[in-house]
């Protein structure tokens, strides 16, 4: 699949088409600058989960929810092929750092941040 400039595979983004769009290929491209292209589309994926969810915030409408647990899930699995377990963790922690920030209301910085220092840290 070719999308503004961007050569993805079909399963990569398979049932996710609607949350590619807008900023998203932006976003995929700042992680592309610090990560290969398993991990930058998980980081992608995962910074739209957060705000799909709307951690911190209103909870979301069921549709959204369940379109994050997704891109989640996508994550996971993108992640798994890298093969690398200590970067698998690295994600695991920022979704559960930034989860409990929400859920007991204290501030931790935002997932970008995280996901930026994480993907550095990994080289």
């Amino acid at each position: 699949m070719t999308t503004a400039g961007l050569r993805l595979e079909e399963a990569d983004l398979s049932a996710l088409e609607q949350v590619w769009q807008g900023d998203l290929k932006d976003t995929y491209r700042l992680y592309r600058r610090e990560a290969d292209h398993l991990a930058a589309l998980a980081a992608t994926l995962v910074e739209r989960a957060v705000a799909l969810q709307q951690l911190g915030g209103e909870p979301a409408p069921p549709p959204e929810l369940l379109l994050g647990d997704l891109c989640l899930a996508r994550a996971s699995r993108l992640l798994a092929e890298t093969r690398d377990q200590a970067l698998q963790v690295g994600f695991a922690r920022v979704v559960e750092r930034t989860a409990a920030s929400a859920a007991g209301g204290f501030k931790s910085p935002p997932v970008r941040q995280q996901l930026l220092e994480l993907l550095a840290n990994s080289r």
